[in-house]
């Protein structure tokens, strides 16, 4: 379920975590979780099918002053690329 690094010389990480089915708040939490273990640099891309997350996860982002790279939707999937401060 949890991701795999993007570069070998472990610089930056790209941590991929599928949260489809997962009703609201569990997405959220399970973002705010994966995004304490990243460092400065890495970029978390969750993929999630609870359209309330639409709004969840940028009020998140708003709060614990990380990056929204991008939010795009994609049948019923929503895919947030977060880049961790």
């Amino acid at each position: 379920m949890y991701g795999r690094s993007a570069f070998d010389k472990g610089e930056m990480a790209e941590k991929i975590i599928n949260l489809r089915g997962l009703k609201c708040p569990l997405p959220t939490l399970r973002v705010r979780k994966a995004l304490a273990g990243l460092t400065a640099g890495d970029l978390l891309v969750a993929e999630c099918t609870d359209p309330l997350t639409e709004i969840d996860i940028p009020n998140l982002i708003n709060q614990t002053g990380d990056e929204l790279m991008d939010a795009a939707r994609a049948d019923k999937v929503i895919t947030f690329r977060i880049r961790k401060r």
